[in-house]
């Protein structure tokens, strides 16, 4: 395609993200995301996301939710991000694994850019208990982007990005838990000052669940 390199350009990196849920009412959850991303063999900060949301528990495994995210990135140079997000989530328990589905629409105002970009991402996850380390589960997931449309001087309509995890889940308590492992993440635009990008991440993720 026109403005992307035959080969990908590869970088490490580290993300730490930390999550916090907290009951609001009988149905009602709150949440609330810090996600700093560091970038260039994990030397420098690249990105920082909060993302803040509602969510209404419409069924014990499925939830529906609105949220608002603030992005900052810093290379190569500054600008920032705003979106509004709908998702509807759906989580169930097994006796001998736990599955996670997340559907999300994102309307994005890129700084620079004109005009909204519209787009859908999905993930699938699963949890899988260790044999005689019921604290200890090995967890996967894939996570899949398409931007919806084409705005000027931001993203085009298409295939966007893909992450696909693998690595472990530690329970500490029944409010605190912690993935732990290597995400592989590819990223695609036709832009001509951009090229295709495949990001090596050890991510590190806290979840709390008051």
């Amino acid at each position: 395609m026109a403005g992307a390199e035959p080969n990908p350009v590869h970088d490490f990196r580290v993300w730490t993200p930390v999550y916090l849920t907290a009951p609001l009412g009988q149905s009602i959850t709150g949440y609330m995301e810090a996600n700093p991303r560091f970038s260039d063999d994990a030397s420098t900060i690249d990105q920082l996301l909060l993302r803040p949301a509602l969510g209404y528990q419409i069924t014990p495994t499925i939830s529906l939710w609105q949220g608002y995210a603030w992005i900052t990135n810093y290379e190569p140079g500054f600008s920032q991000e705003h979106r509004i997000f709908q998702q509807l989530i759906y989580t169930r328990k097994f006796s001998h694994f736990k599955i996670f589905s997340r559907s999300r629409l994102e309307e994005r105002w890129i700084e620079d850019a004109v005009g909204t970009s519209l787009r859908a991402r999905t993930m699938l996850r699963g949890d899988v208990p260790l044999p005689g380390l019921p604290a200890l589960s090995l967890a996967a997931y894939d996570e899949i982007f398409v931007n919806l449309n084409s705005i000027r001087q931001g993203p085009e309509s298409g295939f966007d990005q893909n992450r696909a995890f693998v690595g472990f889940n530690y329970q500490f308590t029944s409010q605190l838990n912690m993935d732990m492992g290597y995400q592989l993440q590819i990223v695609h635009t036709v832009r001509s000052n951009m090229v295709n990008q495949a990001n090596h991440i050890i991510l590190l993720q806290i979840f709390i669940n008051l």
